[in-house]
């Protein structure tokens, strides 16, 4: 997540970037920025520009949350009818009134020195206008109009395409935390299930591993249902809780399953997204274990700086129950947390055959 000061930053430097747009393509470049002070038309145009990023921010911060996403469409429409109406008459008045004419007049008068020029003389039938003779070149009012509604309907529709892509991102946010909190209810009932049953063996032989796996196994649920809550956690307790989870399903199936685990590289202060490699994990126990089956579970993990890597392998062989099927997050959840939590920043690659199915991630993690 990036903190509110980045969040700030970077919203003043697109500010700046868009109020700059209009002078890098002007013929002067940004000594035409200059005229804004004395000219009422420059002036109006800068105006213009900057009243266009408050409507950005009073639509996707104000309107569209109390009237659009309220399904209150005839007001939303209404206000921003209105809104446009008295944007305009301010920009009028600042262009074609003594508003503009007094900010030129105050200005302090800048010296070039340009070769003389004859200046005609105003014809006696033609008008005095505010501005001197800037008003003989000011636009029509027609021009004006069309310049500051297309302005306004920039930012207007700018504004509301990114309100709703946040909103449909949001939904999918809930949608997912919701899903995440049902794994953390379920829990896994049928491993659990299995694993206290090989406690419950290991006590009644008085086997010196129970302890052990009386440790792992609280250590596992009190990840899932304490630490977990957050939207990252330090890596290195995710780690900690897939080797507790790998630990009990070996106790668990003992000598029936061939299960090849190794964690390459230490974390070094780096986060992630809980619960989001455990899919992955579960589903290679869930297909790739069969105790009448020769069975072989692969799964390797690596950190290099910020690059985390997983794979995991399993032989397909028969599965005689789902019920696991039905306490994980599912695969296809996780494609679309890892699209949410990290886009651009992850690279999946699932290959599946008649024999084997494998699973290859990499994630850029933040430190």
């Amino acid at each position: 997540m990036k903190s509110p000061a980045w969040q700030i930053t970077v919203h003043i430097l697109c500010g700046l970037a868009f109020l700059a747009l209009p002078y890098i393509f002007a013929p002067e470049g940004f000594s035409h920025i200059l005229r804004v002070p004395s000219n009422p038309h420059e002036l109006t145009n800068f105006v213009a520009y900057l009243v266009m990023l408050g409507v950005f921010y009073v639509n996707y911060y104000y309107l569209i949350p109390q009237f659009y996403f309220a399904q209150k469409y005839i007001v939303y429409g209404l206000t921003v009818g209105i809104f446009f109406g008295i944007i305009f008459l301010l920009l009028v008045s600042v262009d074609r009134t003594d508003i503009g004419a007094g900010l030129y007049r105050d200005s302090p008068p800048i010296h070039h020195h340009t070769p003389s020029l004859t200046i005609k003389p105003r014809p006696q039938s033609m008008p005095p206008t505010p501005f001197g003779e800037i008003g003989l070149n000011k636009p029509p009012v027609g021009f004006e109009l069309s310049h500051a509604l297309f302005l306004y309907l920039v930012g207007i529709f700018v504004s509301l395409t990114l309100g709703i892509n946040h909103r449909l991102r949001q939904t999918e946010r809930e949608k997912l935390n919701t899903e995440l909190s049902f794994l953390k209810a379920q829990i896994n009932p049928h491993f659990l299930f299995n694993i206290l049953n090989t406690i419950y063996s290991l006590a009644i032989e008085q086997s010196p591993r129970t302890p052990d796996a009386v440790v792992k196994l609280s250590s596992l649920m009190r990840y899932v249902m304490r630490e977990a809550d957050t939207e990252f956690v330090p890596l290195v307790k995710e780690f900690n809780y897939i080797e507790n989870y790998v630990a009990l399903q070996q106790l668990r199936l003992d000598d029936t399953a061939e299960i090849d685990f190794t964690i390459k590289g230490r974390p070094n202060g780096q986060q992630i997204a809980p619960l989001i490699l455990i899919s992955f994990i579960e589903n290679a126990f869930k297909y790739g274990v069969n105790p009448q089956q020769k069975s072989l579970i692969q799964l390797y993990l690596s950190i290099a700086e910020n690059h985390l890597h997983l794979r995991t392998f399993n032989k397909k062989v028969r599965v005689f129950h789902n019920d696991e099927a039905s306490s994980g997050i599912g695969i296809e959840n996780t494609k679309m947390r890892l699209k949410l939590l990290y886009p651009d920043k992850h690279l999946l690659i699932i290959n599946e055959t008649a024999q084997d199915f494998t699973v290859e991630l990499t994630l850029h993690l933040e430190s």
